[in-house]
């Protein structure tokens, strides 16, 4: 497995997203290649400031300013109602009349004897009770005035601050999310010589291509990095790498692959100790299958001033 292939699979565990047969392609390459281990601390780094979210953030005074300068400018819908006082007109009382109770309030004579004849009394018809009348709809009246705009204040305030919380929430989740975004999109190795030469014990070191070209090795012992920059360089075959080196005493340590281009900014895998010199071989796509070098060096840049 090459560096390119090992760098997916990094990325991969970073996020917890890899299969088990690849979680062990992973642990048998970083047990083969120690010098990958700092591609690993990179990935986990990333994959550490996406998980941690972000803090509060002040939004600058003049977005709420701007917000409610545009809240004051929008425009206001009066409410409408459903009923009101005619409504409880719409039912009108219906007049009823009770059926004659004279003969059921009069007195009870007494019978008479059997002998003695009755007249025959009519029965009292009926009077039926008058319909009442079909009710007419009738428009509900609108609420007085103070009542709406009472209403429409209220409204329009619980509206605001809802409104103002919401932009608050959104301006201080960007302003977080930007911050974040900005940080993982900028390249570790760009990271790394940002803090390199933020650093207080900052060194760097020239060195020059077997074509005439340059390249500047930035390291700090107390960030702990090493960087090397170029504004060119060499033409190479499509199917061919830089892979840098470590180069202590005799034995040369790989430190990780880059590709050819144009400012070209490249972080060292592993830990340089001094007396160390920085190296630059060609070798096929993706670096060195045995870990040791193929070529020469194309450059050779010492560290400690007294090598050059």
């Amino acid at each position: 497995m090459n560096e390119k292939d090992f760098a997916e699979l990094s990325a991969g565990h970073a996020l917890h997203a890899l299969s088990p047969e690849d979680e062990r392609a992973y642990r048998a390459a970083l047990e083969t290649h120690p010098e990958w281990a700092d591609l690993v601390a990179a990935d986990a780094q990333a994959g550490a400031l996406l998980a941690e979210g972000f803090g509060e953030e002040e939004p600058p005074s003049e977005v709420r300013s701007a917000l409610l300068a545009r809240i004051a400018g929008m425009p206001q819908v009066a409410a409408s109602f459903a009923g009101g006082p005619a409504a409880s007109r719409s039912a009108r009382a219906v007049p009823v009349v009770d059926e004659p109770a004279a003969a059921a309030d009069a007195p009870v004579a007494d019978a008479p004897a059997a002998e003695t004849p009755v007249a025959d009394v009519p029965p009292v018809p009926e009077v039926p009770a008058p319909v009442a009348a079909e009710a007419e709809p009738v428009a509900p009246t609108a609420p007085p005035t103070e009542i709406v705009q009472t209403i429409q204040r209220k409204n329009w305030t619980r509206g605001l601050f809802a409104l103002v919380a919401s932009a608050a929430l959104l301006v201080g989740i960007g302003w977080g999310v930007g911050a974040i975004v900005e940080q993982v999109r900028t390249p570790v190795e760009v990271q790394a010589l940002e803090q390199i030469e933020a650093a207080p014990d900052a060194q760097s070191v020239v060195g020059q291509f077997a074509d005439g070209g340059e390249a500047t090795v930035h390291w700090s012992p107390s960030v702990g990095k090493v960087v090397l920059t170029t504004a060119e360089t060499p033409e190479i075959a499509d199917d061919r790498s830089f892979e840098l080196w470590y180069v202590r005493g005799d034995e040369p340590i790989a430190a990780g692959t880059f590709e050819p281009g144009e400012d070209i900014t490249a972080l060292l895998n592993g830990d340089m100790e001094p007396g160390d010199i920085i190296a630059v071989t060609v070798e096929e796509q993706g670096g060195s299958p045995d870990g040791t070098p193929t070529t020469d060096p194309i450059i050779a840049i010492p560290t400690n001033p007294g090598d050059a």
